[in-house]
């Protein structure tokens, strides 16, 4: 195994062989579909060689003093992809199954995705190898402040910002940025975004990547000539993306019929109230407590007879083994990257719509965006702004992504992908390449 490659608990200890196929990695995954898209553009080899790697990996070793007051070491990482749009960005998570190569493709990912969304950044990913439900709100405020300790040479406003991600939150991104500020001798709210709004965070920035999949959702479904108000929708994962989401369609007169978490789905062919089922944030793992007519496991929820279906829990859900019993004529990526390379084109094959995480979920990033010209600026956004600029960018990237799909006859994801590295090119050979 590469060096700096932590293995998940599955790998650990099982040197037995098997026939099934592995699980494809984001690294992989990412790098088969830059491949894929740069046969459609004419663009300099050496450049798409350049994007399959990171500029840097940084591993570093996080003791934290236990509240038993025993010391414990945890690994944690930080990609940086690519700059040359900007600082790094992109999110910081802890999860027992963070390593590099997850971090190197998610890294990818948001290189991807501002460059869709014209943002001027890079991308960048990162995070600790650890599970934060074992940890107490005190030990995981400590392992967030030395984490951004070790880090501090690295990140910042002008070379890469993290924000929150799996495991992390507004509050996580708190303790970060007043470390990093204690350490430097100055309040520097731009070294992350995703803070609460009371120390420099942006209005709607939690939101922001559930209502941006629900933004795309509704021109999908437009674009395809579904009325939303009989358009029939699953999302799989009642979190932070898809409960927003699944809210936010609701609001607009779609019928959001089936939900899950972690314990399993629940599905209503006449439509679910999904403001009286708890999200995650609200209450973990609820979904299977509310009374709806059928229960369903979080793998069915993937095959239903809907119009839309959001996955927008964890990645690799569709696969090569259920990409054919996919029923959805349109899936939005609400996760980072959900769809394996392989179930992608099978869905291509099948007909149906797939439109990338890199444009559906975008709107946290570009959150992220306002909030940072927000810190630079010391001057706040209101709600209502923050979501005027959001849909406008939303539109901005979707009518960009739509002109490829049509002018080329390719599938959204590589539309995106071709949108993005149009502009990546470009501005590498504009910078060249030194020495």
């Amino acid at each position: 195994m590469p060096s700096g490659t932590v293995e998940s608990p599955e790998q650990q200890g099982n040197e037995e062989t098997t026939d099934e196929p592995e699980p494809e990695t984001a690294l992989e995954t990412a790098r088969h579909q830059l491949e894929h898209a740069a046969a459609h553009l004419d663009v300099d080899p050496g450049v798409i060689e350049r994007l399959k790697h990171p500029t840097k990996v940084h591993r570093v070793a996080v003791p934290l003093k236990r509240d038993d007051g025993e010391v414990e070491v945890f690994t944690g990482y930080r990609a940086q992809h690519d700059d040359v749009r900007g600082p790094y960005k992109g999110g910081l998570r802890f999860h027992p199954h963070v390593n590099e190569q997850e971090c190197v493709g998610l890294s990818m990912w948001m290189t991807w995705k501002c460059a869709v969304m014209d943002l001027p950044f890079g991308g960048g990913k990162g995070g600790i190898v650890v599970d934060p439900k074992d940890l107490s709100e005190d030990e995981k405020e400590r392992l967030t402040r030395r984490f951004a300790e070790e880090l501090r040479k690295f990140v910042g406003p002008k070379k890469d910002i993290p924000a929150p991600d799996m495991g992390t939150d507004a509050q996580t991104m708190a303790w970060f940025m007043d470390a990093y500020s204690m350490q430097e001798g100055e309040t520097i709210p731009g070294v992350v975004t995703g803070k609460p709004p009371v120390v420099g965070g942006s209005e709607g920035r939690q939101e922001a990547p559930g209502r941006s999949v629900a933004i795309i959702a509704r021109e999908a479904a437009d674009y395809y000539d579904y009325d939303l108000e009989d358009t029939t929708i699953a999302v799989q994962g009642f979190g932070a993306v898809g409960a927003n989401a699944a809210r936010l369609l609701d609001d607009w007169g779609a019928n959001v019929v089936s939900v899950s978490d972690v314990n399993g789905a629940i599905y209503d062919p006449d439509g679910l109230d999904t403001y009286e089922i708890p999200s995650h944030e609200e209450e973990p793992e609820a979904v299977m407590n509310y009374d709806a007519p059928e229960k369903l496991s979080n793998e069915k929820i993937l095959e239903l007879d809907v119009d839309i279906l959001i996955p927008a829990a964890i990645g690799n859900v569709i696969t090569p083994e259920n990409a054919n019993d996919v029923q959805a004529d349109i899936v939005i990526e609400g996760a980072n990257g959900p769809t394996t390379f392989a179930a992608d084109s099978i869905l291509e094959e099948r007909g149906i719509e797939v439109i990338p995480d890199i444009l559906a979920n975008a709107g946290g990033v570009t959150v992220s965006y306002f909030e940072w010209l927000q810190d630079i600026n010391r001057r706040q956004w209101s709600l209502e702004r923050v979501n005027e600029e959001l849909e406008k960018h939303m539109l901005s990237a979707w009518d960009d992504v739509r002109e490829e799909v049509e002018a080329r006859d390719v599938s959204w994801r590589d539309a995106a992908y071709i949108v993005a590295l149009s502009r990546i090119a470009e501005a590498k050979s504009t910078r060249g390449l030194w020495p």
